[in-house]
């Protein structure tokens, strides 16, 4: 029985398929029967390109367990990721306000 789990979101970025790589519009998570894997259901991450032919897609089937895995190492990098975004923005900032004060600092001198 399908089981009629799907998520369709946006995406950007890109895929890849045989030796060519691609832009992405949409990634689909969904936990269905097995297409290719040797397993019964399980969670398929499909990334394709609405624009292209229905071949432009780049897909994973995996077990619960390895979905569930995977999910945890997202979250954990995608947490890093955002420490990691602040403290770039956080150094720009510093560095715009340094440069606005030494000019500030030379506008008085002169």
């Amino acid at each position: 029985m399908c089981t009629s789990i799907v998520e369709v979101i946006a995406a950007e970025g890109m895929g890849k398929r045989e030796d060519e790589w691609f832009k992405l519009t949409h990634a689909a998570v969904a936990y269905d029967h097995a297409r290719h894997a040797l397993l019964g259901d399980v969670i398929t991450l499909d990334f394709i390109n609405d624009q292209l032919p229905p071949g432009a897609r780049a897909a994973v089937e995996l077990t619960l367990e390895s979905a569930k895995a995977l999910h945890a190492a997202l979250g954990k990098a995608i947490a890093e990721a955002d420490i990691e975004e602040a403290e770039h923005t956080e150094s720009i900032e510093k560095v715009r306000r340094d440069a606005a004060m030494r000019a500030a600092t030379a506008r008085i001198a002169a």
